[in-house]
């Protein structure tokens, strides 16, 4: 089972956003202080899940880690897939920078029908524990 990331997604309020956004180059490396220890295996098949308004609800594959600069000046960057996958909704506290997201990963929406519910909604009927 690969390892994954999770981190929140600060200035985008919807999936849809994300995705227009994933489409540009720039929106595909995102930049972190730290450097994982475990890259490798994130590398492996991971990818990184985004947190949206207090839940997971999509993930992007990643396809590089790297670091760049030296010394203090140095950075991390992590090369994502320009697809966003959407995942069932997941409610997560804030926190700072990313995590290692290997338990309880929600699983992968795969099929999208016309009777699918809202994200909001879907949001409410967790957090009530019905779904």
């Amino acid at each position: 089972m690969p390892l994954h990331m999770i981190k929140l997604c600060v200035g985008v309020s919807d999936v849809e956003t994300l995705e227009r956004n994933a489409e540009r180059s720039d929106w595909r490396v995102v930049h972190t202080r730290m450097t994982p220890k475990r890259a490798a295996e994130i590398e492996d098949g991971g990818s990184l899940y985004w947190v949206i308004k207090g839940s997971v609800l999509c993930r992007q594959p990643i396809l590089d880690i790297s670091t760049v600069g030296e010394g203090a000046a140095s950075r991390c960057e992590i090369k994502l897939a320009s697809r966003v996958i959407r995942t069932a909704p997941l409610a997560r506290r804030p926190f700072q920078g990313w995590r290692y997201f290997d338990k309880d990963v929600p699983p992968d929406l795969t099929v999208l029908e016309d009777g699918d519910l809202p994200a909001d909604l879907a949001k409410q009927l967790q957090e009530m524990g019905a779904w």
